[in-house]
């Protein structure tokens, strides 16, 4: 399981020091939208090289102009990339062209589909489904229970990854149930000691 980190409302300069606090021992380094939106991906270079050998996702959560979109965000140097899994097949397929072109990764936003949504856009075996509760929606209560009813639900899906108020003292158990990414925010971003937080995370991970 690999620990992704977002970076949120913060500075450009803020962004890179997070980063460099970092230290390395996030897997991969999230750029989130609210970053994406205020400068665009065009400006955020300088955490892209703080980075440095670090995995980077751009949060750009694409509803439309998925060519474009991915392309654009490939070619800044993203490994990974977020598409709205309430965008149309078209969308969605756009993406994962782009993604298998350059040799990136489509990461699924699953917030506020439904099971049928679901199943309907199941069939992309590369891409990570993000199951994700809203900041506006609050922490995600029980996240095993909840990646193991998906998990159930869902076994055509091979990439799992889980975002939504995440904290460390879950991480020990989700490190168990076989998913590709955890992603973590304030928790680590926030913390008066980033590296310390981050380390301490990694630790429960194992």
């Amino acid at each position: 399981m690999k620990l992704q980190v977002a970076i949120d409302r913060v500075s450009v300069d803020r962004a890179v020091h997070i980063v460099q606090a970092l230290d390395g021992q996030a897997d991969i380094i999230e750029i989130g939208t609210s970053l994406t939106k205020e400068f665009g991906l065009r400006s955020l270079s300088p955490i892209l090289e703080a980075a440095e050998g670090t995995e980077v996702l751009g949060d750009i959560k694409t509803c439309d102009e998925g060519k474009y979109e991915f392309d654009l965000g490939f070619e800044s140097g993203f490994e990974y990339l977020t598409v709205m899994g309430s965008a149309s097949m078209g969308t969605l397929e756009a993406c994962a062209q782009s993604a298998e072109t350059h040799g990136g990764t489509m990461m699924i936003d699953l917030l506020e589909c439904d099971e049928e949504r679901i199943e309907r856009i199941s069939g992309f075996p590369d891409a990570v489904y993000c199951l994700h509760t809203s900041v506006d929606a609050g922490a995600t209560a029980d996240p095993v229970t909840q990646v193991r009813a998906f998990k159930t639900r869902f076994p055509q899906i091979r990439h799992i990854a889980i975002a939504g108020g995440i904290k460390q003292q879950q991480l020990t158990d989700l490190s168990q149930e076989n998913i590709d990414i955890v992603i973590m925010g304030s928790a680590i971003t926030k913390a008066e000691d980033i590296t310390a937080a981050c380390q301490a995370c990694r630790k429960e991970m194992k």
